[in-house]
């Protein structure tokens, strides 16, 4: 056990961090049991808007959280599965008649019976009131659909969302079907046509050549969230500004329908403007805000010269289908390009969204707001296109997105959504094997209390246009919807804790939002995790992640092939290791030294690391995957072939294995230290690679002839 914190919690303090979920202990990557210090629990009730200084006040702060749900009639939202008959406690006054019905999204309406349950009143504010219990029957059908409840002249209502007991797996993968595809960073996968960046007509290219070339069934991509409009753009695709919408640096200027009907003039200079920013591509360094700047440039000057009247209703459908999220964000943008970022330095009446200094300033911008949008409608398109070719060349799953763990502290959705995310604290991870320090990704999290409040029509929102065009989607740091790392602000992130979300009604509605798209879930279910978890996952048709050299068994030694995980994606490598060809070279070992990120000597480090790969290693020798002595090539297209002999259901190989790069795409606990997220594609000595020379690659059809040999 470790030493116990100066400041151990209370017993008032565990009560009152029990009831909102904010863990005051838990085991370590280590197997040590730690003791969370008060101040840390405070501070965490303080971002939930729990006083809790004083004792005195933890025990006010708990009475008040208990009568809570007395003095509202219907919970604010439930959440249920499919042939479940949920209990629905209804509050009233004392000895009120009450009825209660459920009004069906798709029309009609189901009474609710009352069931014979006997709770003891309470004097909540100086009133008796009553708890009545009515039931859901089974059968209600999946949706979102809306609970009322009359009592004494008042109606009240709330959300009722049923789920999918079962996510069940998609045709492609039902029986003993199974899937591969590539896992790429789209802004690094550059063709002679990109403008210094990979965008969604190269993932459109990319997708057709291998499903049409190699018999892949998807490409997954990183998340491809918008970021900042103006100023330096974040290079982290796990660190966007809104996760519901989509980056239009990724917006193939010339594919935009209106370029084909502008002056010849015009598209010239387009053209020219192309000319330009192709020079990019040779770059051993991505530079998207030279990127951005030239496709704004080119995009405003296409927005300009306006639609035809078909084109035009299509886009006044879409500004419905997105509604007040999309009119917000593009305010957002809009501002941001009027006063500057972060948007905490624009004038106070401009904090608000629903201000009327923000309704005058939208007003105002008209024009900007309505390009923001133009924007998201045009790369909308561009993303339905590349899943739609994708699956016309052959591809049984498509497009798979990914959804990234939280949004930039300063963006959009931290404006747009107001309470719904936490100040004063921010998301991350406690220490584990690759990440002694722990690590703080500065993302605001999730209220789990404002969630709730909201029918969690923020979460399903953002569910939505993730899946909008997708054969699915990898959700990263999955176990965030169990419980999340919440670091105050000024400490350091071995002084956090956890933080218990309602897992039942995120994964449920996670579940049917995929179910409605008809995508797979993949949870990137990797680090500290509690043993039930997973379990739970594959309960609720969630596939999990498996990267080979991570899975042991219960002796630390490599895991076999037959024993790994069926419903799970897997992989050699992941984009927080370095490439195959990298890693067997142990330059993760070395970045990490170089950066201060060990907390055990270098040395010491490396034997372990050099054990582990040698385990793994001789496995395949023993099982004849792999030749004594075998080269680089050789060995990266073994480990790919083991995972062939696995029962899992998707496979997938990183682009970078299949050019034989070695560089980190990313390295978990820096910033600027190192380049993180902008490494272009690139060969085994670090020579970038276009996808006009993929294409003609022996070493990537090889590498997917390994993949898909058994």
């Amino acid at each position: 056990m470790t030493d116990a914190p100066l400041d151990p919690p209370s017993r008032e303090l565990v009560d009152l961090a029990r009831h909102f979920g904010v863990a005051t202990e838990y085991w370590s990557w280590t197997g040590e049991h730690v003791l969370v210090p008060a101040s840390t629990v405070r501070a965490v009730l303080g971002a939930l808007g729990v006083e809790a200084s004083t004792d005195a006040e933890a025990l006010q702060a708990l009475h008040v959280a208990q009568e809570q749900p007395w003095r509202r009639v219907l919970p604010p939202v439930v959440v249920c599965r499919s042939g479940w008959k949920p209990w629905i406690p209804v509050h009233v006054p004392h000895g009120s008649a009450v009825q209660a019905w459920v009004e069906l999204e798709g029309g009609g309406r189901r009474d609710l019976a009352q069931r014979d349950h006997w709770v003891e009143p309470r004097v909540v504010d100086g009133a008796q009131i009553g708890e009545a219990t009515f039931e859901v029957p089974a059968d209600v059908p999946l949706g979102w659909h809306k609970l009322i409840a009359r009592a004494g002249g008042r109606t009240t209502s709330c959300p009722l969302v049923v789920t999918p007991d079962v996510l069940e797996l998609p045709e492609p993968l039902t029986g003993d079907g199974r899937a591969w595809g590539f896992m790429t960073q789209l802004y690094s996968v550059r063709s002679s046509r990109s403008w210094g960046i990979g965008d969604l007509d190269d993932l459109a290219e990319l997708a057709v050549w291998s499903a049409s070339d190699l018999g892949a069934d998807f490409v997954l991509t990183n998340p491809l969230h918008a970021a900042e409009p103006v100023g330096e753009m974040e290079p982290s695709p796990y660190l966007p500004t809104t996760r519901r919408f989509v980056n239009p640096l990724y917006i193939r200027v010339e594919a935009v329908p209106e370029v084909a009907s502008m002056s010849s003039a015009q598209r010239q200079l387009i053209e020219w403007q192309a000319d330009q920013a192709q020079l990019a591509n040779a770059a051993d360094s991505l530079d998207r805000d030279a990127a951005w700047q030239a496709k704004r440039s080119a995009l405003g000057q296409v927005f300009e010269a306006g639609r035809t009247l078909g084109r035009e209703r299509e886009y006044e459908r879409f500004l419905v289908e997105q509604g007040q999220g999309l009119l917000d964000f593009a305010t957002w943008s809009a501002l941001a390009e009027e006063h500057g970022l972060p948007w905490a330095s624009w004038p106070e009446e401009l904090h608000d969204p629903t201000s009327d200094a923000v309704a005058a300033e939208r007003d105002r911008l008209a024009d900007r707001v309505d390009f923001h949008c133009w924007l998201q409608w045009v790369a909308d398109e561009q993303l339905a296109t590349a899943h739609r070719r994708a699956r016309a060349a052959g591809m049984s799953l498509g497009v798979v997105h990914d959804l990234a763990v939280g949004v930039h502290p300063e963006g959009a959705d931290v404006w747009g959504l107001g309470s719904a995310l936490a100040r004063g604290v921010s998301v991350g991870a406690p220490p584990d094997a690759f990440n002694q320090q722990g690590q703080d990704w500065s993302q605001p999290p999730w209220r789990p209390d404002r969630l709730a409040e909201l029918g969690y029509a923020p979460y399903r929102d953002m569910l939505r246009t993730v899946l909008r065009h997708a054969g699915g989607v990898r959700v990263d740091h999955v176990l965030g919807l169990f419980r999340l790392w919440w670091v105050p602000e000024g400490h350091p992130p071995t002084e956090g804790t956890y933080v218990r979300y309602d897992h039942e009604a995120l994964v449920g509605i996670l579940a049917l939002e995929a179910y409605r798209a008809g995508s797979v879930v993949i949870g990137e279910d990797l680090g500290v995790v509690e043993p039930w978890v997973r379990s739970y996952l594959t309960e609720r048709g969630v596939l999990g992640t498996s990267i080979l050299w991570f899975e042991k068994d219960g002796d630390g030694e490599p895991l076999p092939p037959e024993s790994w995980r069926e419903l799970c994606l897997a992989t050699v490598t992941t984009h927080d290791l370095p490439p195959t060809a990298g890693y067997l070279a142990g330059v993760h070992v070395d970045l990490r030294e170089s950066l201060g990120l060990l907390t055990r000597p270098v040395e010491q480090e490396r034997e372990i690391d050099e054990a582990e790969r040698a385990s793994v290693l001789s496995m395949l020798v023993a099982r004849g995957l792999l030749a004594p002595g075998a080269g680089e090539r050789e060995t990266v297209e073994a480990l790919h072939r083991f995972l062939t002999w696995t029962p899992s259901r998707l496979l997938g190989v990183s682009l970078a294995d299949a050019v034989g790069d070695r560089r980190a795409i990313n390295q978990p606990g820096t910033d600027e230290q190192y380049p993180n997220w902008r490494v272009p594609l690139a060969d085994g000595d670090g020579q970038p690679v276009l996808l006009d020379d993929l294409f003609r690659d022996r070493r990537a059809r090889s590498l997917a002839r390994a993949v898909r040999g058994r």
